[in-house]
């Protein structure tokens, strides 16, 4: 079964100079644990395949069910220097949520229950 990101997660992004950060942060530990195992720093320049980008890397903030992604290379020269609609990146958070994450249909059946459990 294929569910989007923004199924599980929220996202923020922007600029750091040349490169993008996108924050993304699992709407519960199941969907956090779950993103720790698919969401690979591949699998997300593989997404952002049409930009330049030279590296990305993950950090994980388990306390927070969180990941912050930088896209080494993403903004050119730098959002000020930028000829872009988005020279900052600030899109780019939004577009990663629409990446398609397949999931098995009993993960899903958990991510409800446990969304369920923390959210009542």
């Amino acid at each position: 079964m294929i569910v989007k990101l923004q199924d599980i997660a929220s996202a923020r992004s922007g600029d750091k100079g040349a490169n993008s950060n996108i924050g993304v942060i699992a709407h519960t530990e199941h969907g956090y644990q779950l993103l720790k195992m698919i969401l690979t720093t591949n699998c997300v320049q593989e997404f952002f395949s049409y930009m330049p980008l030279k590296s990305v890397v993950r950090y994980e903030i388990p306390n927070l069910r969180a990941f912050n992604f930088i896209l080494y290379g993403a903004l050119g020269e730098g959002g000020s220097r930028s000829l872009s609609l988005d020279a900052q990146g600030k899109a780019l958070g939004q577009k990663l949520l629409q990446m398609p994450l397949p999931i098995g249909e009993s993960q899903i059946i958990k991510m409800q229950l446990k969304n369920k459990e923390e959210n009542p």
